[in-house]
């Protein structure tokens, strides 16, 4: 259960931290989302918390909680909790995932973090969430690799999270007749939101998943004339003199780069369409010269301030991206490319916490999203925003989850159905 202890928001006067030390603090303190923050009976990840208290209700979300399993897994190696407290915590976790219901073992994007019941995320989007179960399942097969003591707490885990993943229909994602996954599936609407899951976007993850399966894996076809048929999939054109692989105009929102490489370690992983370590690299470098450049002219942009991506908003939540940029600025956008860019991403990260903290820093790490330009800071944290930061970061440091995901047999063997090469692979 969540820790009755309330973590405080921790500051390092101006100037006084090394670069190690302050990404120890920031994933720290980002961390406790998943922590302190997670629901009080099941410890999956709330889908948002205020900056100033958690929510009353107890909505949490599926892929958002395999990234908090991913972010205790952090915490774990790092010492910042005890592995028993971990493993307690994913029990507890797990526990409630399988009394859930589910959609031919798929979850809903939103759950009851105490009886895993499906709260209904749209009008007709009631069901089974294909993206969101495989953001989980990532987590999860992480944990199953991390925790691998021979104790009988750890085993139990692994037994249970492989029990869940065995039990996800992927394949029933693959309609007759169609050539790609669709993304929802409802026993009262059935496939009648009809999101055919096509690239470039951050849903590589699923369709890794959907061939990795031992029970129920997918035709490796649906990959090559679904997927990489998208219309925004092959780009090959130039952004501020910068070659853009794959992906819509300008990149998109920076999120493509993160959530499925949580992961998939794109380290020399290619396969006839990309090399992945530079196709990320090359959306970041956009995403980064855009704020630099700043064509639109908004207060504060420039080499220590940037990264645009999907987050809170003062209209709501929007996909920020260079070609639809109102001078929002997500810090996870910045904080989460540090495996891409470093240097920009550690002058990023000192200008939010040495210049910006007193307005966005607190409790959980740095605040969703904040503009100059509208004199705006939001008020939340989203999972989905905060999990990539201790993540990526992490894999920047020591590349631990990306170890973890490429050793799994499982996600090996999917890679090579769908044609990937890499030494992860050899």
């Amino acid at each position: 259960m969540p820790n009755s202890k309330k973590h405080a928001s921790t500051r390092i006067p101006r100037g006084r931290s090394t670069d190690e030390a302050l990404l120890d603090l920031v994933q720290r303190q980002t961390f406790h989302f998943f922590w302190e923050g997670a629901h009080p009976a099941s410890g999956l990840a709330r889908d948002r918390s205020r900056i100033d208290a958690d929510p009353d209700d107890d909505l949490v979300c599926a892929g958002g909680s395999g990234f908090g399993v991913m972010a205790i897994i952090v915490a774990t190696e790092r010492g910042w909790i005890r592995r028993d407290e971990a493993v307690e915590r994913l029990l507890s976790a797990v526990g409630v995932l399988e009394r859930a219901t589910s959609y031919h073992g798929h979850f809903s994007h939103y759950l009851d973090g105490r009886t895993g019941g499906t709260i209904r995320f749209g009008r007709k989007d009631d069901g089974g969430d294909l993206v969101e179960t495989a953001l989980l399942l990532q987590g999860l097969l992480c944990a199953r690799q991390y925790f691998d003591g021979s104790i009988q707490a750890e085993k139990r885990l692994r037994d249970r999270i492989t029990w869940l993943w065995r039990d996800v229909e992927w394949s029933w994602h693959a309609r007759e007749r169609r050539n790609a996954l669709t993304w929802h599936w409802s026993p009262n609407n059935g496939w009648s939101l009809d999101a055919s899951v096509r690239g470039w976007n951050e849903c590589l993850i699923a369709y890794v998943l959907a061939a990795a399966s031992p029970t129920y894996p997918i035709d490796p076809a649906l990959y090559h004339n679904g997927w990489a048929q998208g219309r925004a999939f092959i780009n090959r054109r130039r952004y501020y003199d910068i070659e853009l692989p794959l992906g819509p105009e300008f990149g998109g929102p920076l999120f493509f780069a993160h959530y499925s490489f949580c992961g998939l370690d794109p380290r020399w992983l290619q396969d006839s369409y990309a090399d992945y370590f530079h196709q990320n690299v090359q959306h970041t470098l956009i995403n980064y010269e855009h704020c630099v450049r700043n064509p639109n002219r908004h207060k504060g942009y420039g080499p220590s301030c940037w990264g645009l991506t999907s987050s809170d908003d003062p209209e709501g939540y929007k996909a920020h991206a260079p070609d639809d940029d109102n001078g929002v600025i997500s810090p996870t956008a910045a904080l989460s490319s540090f495996p891409y860019a470093p240097e920009q991403a550690m002058r990023a990260l000192r200008h939010f916490y040495e210049d910006l903290g007193d307005r966005i820093w607190g409790r959980f790490g740095f605040v969703d999203a904040f503009s100059e330009t509208q004199d705006w800071c939001a008020k939340s944290y989203l999972a989905i925003d905060q999990g990539p930061i201790v993540i990526m970061i992490e894999n920047y440091r020591t590349g631990l989850l990306w170890k973890l995901f490429m050793a799994d047999p499982d996600v090996q063997r999917g890679l090579k159905r769908l044609g990937f090469e890499g030494p992860h692979l050899a």
